[in-house]
């Protein structure tokens, strides 16, 4: 199985981080979770696009986590997707799948109307809500739906997806959470959010002490991740969903390791990290553990 980190980002704009949102390449599936700002771009710097994605899952209805839903759809059907689209996520979804697409609906209309394509097939959502504890066969691949902690979203789920005989974690968004912790164990990799509470600074105008207290609240900071990642037991933990964006890597990593000794990675938009081979690419670079 094989992860991409396609964007690392939060609600903040940056060039170097984009939304979050995340690519599993395992048995015969491509699992997308999460779609943000600029998932589709990355999709196609990754080497594929939306047209090859079987399923998307999404962790939350947080509009950072789903922002570019409806681009997804629209550039699939542009890029030949001829297979509806299947759409996995916490109850809210069919809502909010539905009220976008109704939302465009005039839009797509004329441009079906007026580009004739082969297929409208990509504009069928299959649309299914999920509860704590399924378990989603996609292709040859399964995926197992963890609550995480993210109060006041009512529902908010991690995810455990295994194929190949290997299993990969994500952790979505969630402060310190056993619930995870459990279903994580043994797992060869989690990826985990990551709060910078350090970084996050109060700033007039912006976002006063008690801004910052609410955020840190169901985040978890990187020295919680760390402990997260030891009492699962995890072969390696790669840092994902970075608040701020712009941060210390190195006092990151450090407050980690005060209680995860395995191998841990400061994630980077387009990073891939293959589970079988153990190893990590990005921008040319090349890690073996």
């Amino acid at each position: 199985m094989e992860i991409v980190l396609l964007g690392t980002g939060c609600p903040q704009c940056d060039p170097d981080r984009r939304g979050p949102a995340t690519l599993a390449i395992g048995g015969d599936a491509r699992i997308l979770i999460d779609c943000g700002s600029g998932v589709t771009q990355r999709l196609v710097e990754a080497g594929t696009n939306g047209a090859a994605i079987d399923a998307l899952f999404l962790t939350h209805l947080h509009s950072d986590h789903l922002v570019d839903f409806y681009q997804l759809v629209i550039s699939s059907w542009h890029q030949g997707r001829a297979r509806p689209q299947r759409v996995f996520g916490p109850p809210g979804t069919r809502d909010f799948v539905d009220g976008t697409m109704a939302l465009w609906a005039a839009e797509l209309a004329q441009r079906v109307a007026h580009e004739k394509r082969a297929s409208t097939e990509a504009f069928k959502i299959e649309t299914t809500e999920l509860v704590a504890g399924d378990l989603i066969a996609i292709g040859n691949a399964q995926v197992r739906v963890v609550p995480v902690a993210h109060q006041p979203v009512k529902h908010a789920f991690g995810f455990v997806i295994e194929a190949d005989g290997q299993k990969a974690a994500f952790s979505g968004d969630t402060a310190y959470c056993p619930e995870l912790i459990a279903a994580a164990k043994g797992a060869d990799v989690l990826v985990h959010e990551c709060f910078l509470h350090a970084e996050m600074k109060p700033v007039p105008g912006v976002r006063s002490a008690a801004t910052v207290d609410a955020v840190r609240s169901y985040h978890t900071p990187p020295e919680d991740v760390g402990r997260v990642a030891q009492e699962a037991a995890v072969g390696c933990l790669l840092l994902n969903h970075f608040v701020p964006v712009r941060f210390d890597r190195d006092a990151a990593l450090d407050a980690v390791r005060q209680a995860y000794k395995g191998p841990a990675i400061v994630g980077e938009d387009l990073m891939r990290y293959d589970i079988a081979t153990r190893r990590l690419t990005h921008r040319g670079g090349l890690i073996g553990f």
